[in-house]
């Protein structure tokens, strides 16, 4: 039996790809936040395994490591490294503990799991599939922290691929647009705390820009993708014979990935402040 660790499962995307992994016939390895996500999914799926997981806490790690080498004889076939934050607000004024969790969480910790695993991945010449965005490709006004840690993956994965070349193992990066999940709630609660501890000056500087994020924000709801626009792309990552380097997802993705490589900054400049 194939087996996968799905980091980032509560909720969202990594749920929707540990569901459609366990009813394929998938071992699937789920990272969760707590017992009570854990049940959920186990309630809906019995060969999920849930993993109490979060990718910073070195402890955690070492434990789902442990666990999945215990459970998967064959070696683990795939990783699909979805666990995020995002961190929104003027750059100016971003709190640097806020910056730095948020690179932390994003980028060291994608990296931190993947060390973990490697040794398994190679066994079964598994797959990792790093869930990035198009903020990896074009960086927009008040997501400076989370396009860094976005940008920073995409460097990951091409490095990483370059790297396990020789064990014929392939790494690739899935670019979703906006989605419908829970993480936009979170995020916008996030920005609110955030845009609290501001100084005057910040709202004084930033206040039209940040208010006009938001109207955007609210916007953008009528046209978010399903978790399965995304899920698609990742069970390709994970089976076809010749997955892909990246993965686009929906007219934001393919926009960005054109904005990214044939349009100039000024230009790109302009379009990501209208």
């Amino acid at each position: 039996m194939r087996a996968v660790l799905v980091t980032g499962a509560s909720t969202g995307i990594g749920r929707a790809c540990a569901l459609h992994c366990a009813r394929r016939g998938w071992q699937v390895f789920a990272g969760v936040r707590s017992a009570a996500h854990g049940d959920a999914l186990r309630a809906l799926e019995a060969a999920i395994t849930p993993l109490i997981l979060d990718v910073t806490v070195a402890e955690q790690l070492a434990a789902a490591a442990d666990t999945v080498a215990a459970g998967a004889a064959g070696g683990l076939h795939g990783l699909v490294n979805n666990a995020g934050i995002a961190v929104a607000g003027p750059l100016e004024f971003l709190p640097l503990a806020a910056f730095r969790q948020q690179l932390e969480v994003n980028v060291v910790g994608q990296l931190a799991v993947t060390q973990a695993l490697l040794p398994l991945l190679r066994q079964a010449h598994g797959r990792i599939i790093n869930i990035s965005s198009v903020s990896g490709r074009v960086a927009a006004p008040l997501l400076g922290a989370y396009a860094a840690s976005k940008f920073a993956l995409e460097a990951l994965t091409d490095a990483l691929r370059a790297e396990l070349q020789p064990w014929r193992m392939h790494v690739c990066s899935v670019q979703p647009g906006p989605i419908d999940t829970p993480i936009w709630a979170k995020s916008r609660l996030a920005a609110e705390a955030l845009r609290a501890e501001f100084p005057p000056q910040a709202h004084g500087l930033y206040g039209a820009v940040m208010q006009a994020a938001a109207l955007q924000e609210a916007g953008l709801q009528p046209v978010m993708l399903p978790p399965e626009r995304v899920v698609r792309a990742v069970w390709h990552a994970l089976t076809a014979r010749r997955p892909r380097v990246r993965y686009p997802i929906g007219v934001p993705g393919y926009s960005a990935e054109f904005v990214a490589r044939f349009v100039p900054g000024r230009w790109r400049d302009w379009l990501v402040q209208h």
